[in-house]
């Protein structure tokens, strides 16, 4: 079993020679993969088990079934959904990996690929905000542990679901979990909900 929260890089070299010679298990806590790195840590786990999510916290884990949920019910036409997220001032990648686990969330929730959801930088004339888009604002400073709050934002009324990370030890026990449920897992590409049941 490894756990492996270093970079994209790393983690996509080593499991594909983990794939190679049929082992060991993996957890992948590291962000910011491109879609090359994505496609071939999914070519390994057809070799090999392995839980790879941008978040280990089973708070914001919980937090993405209910953006999804919120994203269903509140349809685009009426309201706009903005992620909003701080890190400490080291964070490499923006937006963070929590970010775009809760985005992906929202545009599952309204039926759309991640993506295609995604909306321009709000950066300078930008025109109208495309209908049905997800938008990301990231904020690097100090030692933040980790803010993320979801917003869905109406004509007449805002919603906004949030989560504050405290103490990184949350992500540690997370990424144990992971580990002690993966470990016995036939190959395959597992997510935090996979090891929480969700």
């Amino acid at each position: 079993m490894i756990i492996d929260f270093s970079t994209a890089a790393a983690s996509t070299e080593l499991a594909t020679l983990a794939g190679a010679v049929g082992g060991p298990a993996i957890v992948i806590g590291a962000t910011g993969f491109t879609a090359e790195q994505e496609a071939e840590i999914a070519a390994a786990a057809a070799k090999i088990a392995i839980v790879k999510s941008g978040n280990f916290s089973l708070g914001v884990n919980l937090l993405a079934l209910l953006v999804e949920e919120a994203a269903r019910r509140l349809g685009p036409e009426a309201w706009d959904v903005e992620i909003l997220e701080a890190h400490h001032r080291r964070k490499v990648d923006a937006p963070s990996g929590t970010a775009v686990l809760l985005g992906r969330a929202a545009a599952r929730g309204r039926g759309e690929g991640p993506e295609t959801a995604r909306a321009p930088e709000h950066s300078g004339p930008s025109g109208a905000r495309p209908q049905g888009s997800v938008g990301y604002a990231s904020i690097r400073g100090g030692g933040i542990v980790g803010e993320h709050s979801v917003i869905f934002a109406a004509e007449d009324e805002i919603i906004t679901l949030s989560h504050s990370a405290r103490d990184r030890s949350l992500f540690a026990r997370g990424a144990l979990a992971a580990a002690a449920w993966v470990v016995t897992a036939p190959p395959g590409l597992y997510g935090m909900r996979d090891v929480l049941g969700l």
